[in-house]
């Protein structure tokens, strides 16, 4: 049966009570529950089945706190309980087994978290905190889904364009400027730069869940993803080079799973080997931006991989952005490059170098180290108009639904080039 923890309204009853097997666990709550304003007398001996024997002749407390660790059933005891409590009391199991499956039987039978012992005084504070937070949080009216998720995919046309600068920027503005819970996830398994550009290690959570994708789940994304600030979260990896890919993608399929539960944005690095490899990464991707730069080649492979989104990715919407942009020094023109692509570009980020050496010695996002660049103020537009997105007003373009082919501009392009290389050489 599942347990009704959560319907109802809390009513006028004590805010918290403990069921604690050992001392040791309950020296380390005591205190914690007295800073939170809690009598410390709620802090009971005795685990699970004590907790069920005094419930079931007194009222139940808003915030429950039970040890499963004498409990030889743990579910079938988590449901004893469900029986003895009122409706609207938030139930925290902690316990010894570090146990997937268990973690996740016990949050569908209806509590609210499992902590593992030993417990630390954080780890309470954060629990019980969040366990506060149920009874202020607006409620949904007739199941009404409230939280929005924006996942983006960031995609470079061609090796060294800027896509995971782009995409670590991004990821740090809906983070800290927009305050959103977000994740980055690196799928450049092998070479990827996104957690080095936040000065951080790279840990082995993405290689973990490529070897093991059964294991993925809210526990695994919590322990595995490293903190890059208080919004954002981090999953990358630095494999060694002699160790291919062996997956099937479905380990990334997962992760994106998981991460629309765990946070509201979702920007995925995503390499174009990646993309031909495990097309179905983005299956459930909002928004797809193609990062260029104003060359023949990156007109080229734009044109492909736009043709390959509107035939493998029809839902998601695209944006082309070009980066690294020099006035005059260009290969092609924006004009010849739009005529090309048969699209108008979204954005065009200038050039930088300096910026970008600041940003990479300071071991911080493009636009969190140069706050004031041109080029950063452009990104933050990005940023803005992603934040907006939604199925009703990222409406396909209608320059998009032509022929992405553009074989013939392409050999215009070319043409031109030929014709004016006399006239280009001194600016290159």
């Amino acid at each position: 049966m599942n347990a009704p923890w959560k319907s109802g309204m809390p009513g006028n009853r004590d805010p918290f009570a403990a069921y604690i097997c050992d001392d040791a666990a309950l020296d380390v709550l005591r205190p914690v529950v007295i800073e939170l304003g809690w009598q410390p007398e709620k802090c009971n001996k005795g685990g699970l089945r004590n907790a069920i024997q005094s419930l079931s002749v007194s009222a139940s407390p808003n915030i429950l706190l039970v040890d499963l660790s004498e409990s030889g059933d743990p579910l079938n005891d988590i449901n004893a309980l469900a029986e003895v409590c009122e409706p609207g009391t938030v139930v925290i199991a902690i316990g010894q087994v570090n146990d997937v499956r268990l973690y996740r039987d016990l949050l569908a039978s209806g509590i609210h978290d499992y902590l593992l012992k030993p417990l630390s005084a954080g780890q309470l504070r954060d629990a019980l905190n969040q366990a506060q937070a149920v009874f202020t949080a607006p409620r949904n009216q007739d199941g009404e889904v409230v939280k929005h998720h924006i996942s983006t995919a960031i995609i470079g046309t061609r090796g060294g364009v800027g896509a995971s600068t782009l995409a670590t920027s991004l990821a740090y503005l809906f983070s800290e400027e927009h305050k959103s819970p977000t994740a980055l996830l690196d799928l450049d398994v092998h070479f990827g730069t996104d957690a080095l550009a936040l000065d951080l290690e790279p840990g082995r959570g993405l290689t973990d869940a490529i070897d093991n994708p059964s294991r993925i789940d809210g526990l695994f994304i919590e322990r595995a993803m490293i903190r890059a600030n208080d919004n954002l979260s981090i999953l990358s990896a630095e494999a060694p080079i002699n160790q291919p890919l062996m997956t099937d993608g479905a380990a990334f399929v997962q992760l994106e799973e998981e991460f629309r539960q765990a946070f509201e944005m979702t920007v995925v690095d995503l390499p174009r080997n990646m993309l031909i490899n495990f097309p179905h990464v983005l299956s459930d991707v909002n928004l797809v931006l193609l990062v260029s730069d104003l060359t023949l080649a990156s007109a080229r492979d734009t044109i492909r991989l736009q043709s390959w989104l509107k035939t493998n990715a029809a839902h998601a919407h695209t944006m082309v952005v070009a980066n690294k942009v020099q006035s005059g020094v260009a290969e092609i023109s924006k004009a010849d490059f739009e005529a090309s692509i048969e699209r108008k570009l979204d954005y065009v980020i200038p050039f930088d170098a300096k910026a970008a050496a600041n940003a990479a010695k300071l071991g911080q996002p493009f636009v969190q180290a140069n706050r004031s660049s041109k080029a950063s103020t452009v990104i933050k537009q990005v940023a803005e108009r992603v934040m907006g997105a939604s199925d009703e007003n990222f409406s396909t373009d209608d320059s998009a639904k032509k022929s992405l082919l553009g074989g013939f501009d392409l050999k215009s392009l070319l043409a031109k080039k030929d014709k004016s290389q006399p006239e280009e050489a001194p600016a290159e």
